[in-house]
């Protein structure tokens, strides 16, 4: 998300930005940013579990747009949470925010937007058959889609405000600012385009000192009240319309007019907080000098995946955590990032779904599933989850679980384990005798065998009319919807 407010300050500027006819070009894409994006301002349903047919249709349309104005997308998807817990504290309000979020949609408010669960999932697959370059970060994507960007000199596609601070050459095109459902008539995109060096000569400031701004003023990694301290900035005379946090920012790079080099504006805000100990001085400037590096690019690690299919290492703290054999289908995306979470962190946090906060998270009925998972991914070590109880966002440990034909297996050697035996392990998750699939084309034999799961283990048990709706989807259900 960035620094707070700046994505409406340039809005309120918005000569910062220079129009553009973009095409020929490749394109790296922020793919988690663009998903949300995407489904949420098509009107698709977010509150009866999603509407994926039109949402497949809708990347679809996407795709082709692009390819009209001879722009080749590359699609980045955010990986697991790092070793330090730098955005656990932002990750908790967001999810608490969603928690209500969710449970107001659920009585008819449109209160803001919950995406479907399986939307990322559906938006890989597509790309994946329309045959659009498409990976996973090990960590969040921010710094890899604007290393790539930097190495290739393309601009980045993304709505998110940290590329406002980062220092892309080809700069960033904002995602709402993207009209590609205009391109089939004009065979190029109508869309805005900021720059860095064009934000920093219109508020006059040295565009090294553009991270600086951005750990004073506060970003997702680091906030100055989190320590326990604020900058005392002079503040001019507001308009009426003006509210505080725009004045903030505007004062605030006011004041870095003053400076060439970043540090050197970090130590001189110090004076601007007051009377503080030595001690939390040096505390205070060695976070803010920290938060600043997550502005500093590494050369890309995903710039040879995309070329010659070479994987990227994996980060240094994971090795010895993560077995080797997982980086190629995580970077595929085929692995979910919470494997990642479990083997790092030993954490896994629940997306909000909408279901009303009076009724137990549905997250519940799917837990000795994810127990099956995490004794396969750790063996009896716990780990703990974050969940709903009514609106309030917990915490608690669980036990993993591992038996039957799991309690064969290795972690290290998991890829290699014979088909028979993968199907073993699934259908004891699922608690799912063979018999049940007598008559069953193999194409609905994992929709029967999860159907049954549900209706065994759902609380409230499923009524009548959603079992007949559910059997009516399953008659339509074609072949190549397998997998």
């Amino acid at each position: 998300m960035g620094v707070q407010g700046l994505t409406s300050l340039i809005k309120d500027n918005s000569h910062i930005y220079r129009d553009v006819q973009f095409r020929d070009s490749r394109l790296v894409v922020d793919g988690s940013n663009l998903s949300f994006h995407l489904y949420c301002t098509a009107g698709l349903d977010q509150t009866y579990g999603g509407d994926y047919a039109a949402y497949e249709n809708l990347i679809e349309r996407f795709v082709k747009a692009l390819r009209g104005c001879g722009i080749q997308p590359y699609v980045v998807l955010d990986g697991g949470d790092d070793h330090t817990d730098k955005k656990l504290e932002t990750k908790k309000k967001r999810a608490k925010a969603r928690i209500q979020t969710a449970h107001k949609n659920s009585q008819g408010w449109r209160n803001g937007a919950i995406m479907p669960l399986m939307c990322i999932s559906l938006f890989r697959q597509t790309l994946v058959r329309l045959e659009v370059p498409v990976v996973r970060c090990f960590l969040e994507a921010d710094r890899e889609v604007a290393a790539l960007a930097s190495d290739w000199k393309c601009p980045v596609l993304s709505n998110d405000g940290d590329f406002y601070i980062f220092d892309l050459p080809a700069g960033l095109l904002p995602i709402p600012h993207f009209q590609w459902q205009k391109a089939a008539q004009r065979r190029y995109v109508p869309c805005k385009k900021y720059t860095a060096s064009g934000f920093c000569s219109f508020y006059n400031i040295q565009r090294r000192v553009l991270p600086a701004f951005a750990v004073l003023a506060g970003n997702d990694y680091v906030k100055l009240e989190d320590m326990g301290v604020s900058l005392r900035l002079e503040h001019p005379v507001r308009a009426p319309n003006i509210s505080w946090r725009r004045s903030h920012l505007e004062a605030l790079l006011c004041w870095l007019g003053d400076f060439q080099e970043p540090q050197e504006a970090l130590v001189a805000a110090l004076k601007l907080m007051g009377e503080v100990s030595r001690e939390k001085e040096a505390e205070v400037l060695q976070r803010l000098s920290v938060g600043m590096e997550e502005y500093q690019l590494p050369p890309s690690a995903l710039g040879r995946f995309f070329t010659d299919g070479t994987v990227p290492p994996l980060p240094p703290k994971d090795q010895g955590l993560v077995p080797d054999w997982i980086r190629l289908p995580f970077t595929e995306g085929r692995l979910d990032k919470v494997i990642l979470n479990v083997l790092r962190l030993r954490r896994v946090r629940l997306p909000s779904m909408v279901e009303h906060g009076r009724l137990t998270s549905s997250h519940l009925t799917s837990r000795p599933i994810r127990q099956e998972m995490y004794g396969l991914l750790l063996g009896e070590e716990e780990v703990e989850e974050y969940d709903r109880e009514g609106l309030l966002l917990t915490s608690r440990v669980v036990r993993p679980v591992c038996r039957g034909a799991a309690r064969q297996l290795s972690l290290d050697s998991l890829d290699k384990a014979e088909l028979s035996q993968r199907v073993r392990v699934l259908m004891e998750a699922l608690e799912v005798e063979p018999s049940c699939f007598q008559g069953v084309e193999p194409h609905l034999r994992l929709l029967v065998a999860v159907t049954c799961y549900w209706m065994q283990n759902a609380s409230p048990t499923p009524d009548l009319e959603l079992q007949h709706a559910l059997l009516l989807g399953l008659g339509s259900a074609q072949p190549e919807c397998n997998g």
